[in-house]
């Protein structure tokens, strides 16, 4: 059976997003170490699955950057292009996104589904709500929390309404220049 690995960008705190879902409080002045760590992270996914909310953005913004080779991350954009994706979504009708289906079914039936079929892994990346519903849920075996040095305040959270515990084994805790931590923690 396939694993469900969530990489999340998070502040002190505990925040994924301000108030209104704002982005920028993140750590973008990333250090060579820390992207060859999340391009080995990211090489062998082979689905992307997401949020209604989070998904419009992410994927138009792969889908620019793949189509711009002299941009930095031209081939991570290649990548989040190419790579089947699944967007959860009760309201959308149909997929306008290359590369993406919709599943509407219940949350844990479809992302076992997914997890059922031959492969590497499967990524997740939000939004907000849909992480936690997947954590609500139990379904998610690694987490890759990338902790900013930042306070955000109050914004989104992905962890502050888990109904029962959850326990985790710390795998690894890593410091990188640009000031980012990265914690994996396996259930």
């Amino acid at each position: 059976m396939r694993k469900l690995k969530l990489q999340v960008q998070m502040s002190i705190d505990g925040f994924v997003g301000g108030p209104n879902g704002e982005l920028d409080w993140m750590t973008w002045n990333w250090d060579d170490e820390l992207k060859n760590f999340v391009t080995e992270l990211t090489d062998p996914i082979d689905t992307v699955i997401l949020g209604k909310n989070m998904s419009d953005g992410f994927i138009k913004h792969w889908e620019n950057v793949s189509k711009s080779p002299d941009d930095p991350n031209y081939s991570a954009g290649v990548k989040f292009t190419e790579v089947p994706k699944v967007v959860f979504s009760n309201t959308l009708k149909e997929s306008t996104w290359k590369n993406t289906t919709l599943a509407s079914g219940d949350l844990t039936e479809e992302v076992n589904k997914l997890k059922a079929i031959e492969g590497n892994y499967i990524m997740v990346y939000g939004g907000a709500s849909f992480v936690s519903s997947l954590i609500d849920a139990q379904l998610i075996d690694d987490y890759y929390l990338f902790i900013n040095p930042v306070l955000v305040g109050k914004g989104l959270r992905i962890f502050s309404e888990t109904p029962k515990k959850v326990d985790l084994k710390l795998v690894e805790s890593k410091k990188y220049n640009c000031g980012i931590t990265v914690l994996h923690y396996q259930k």
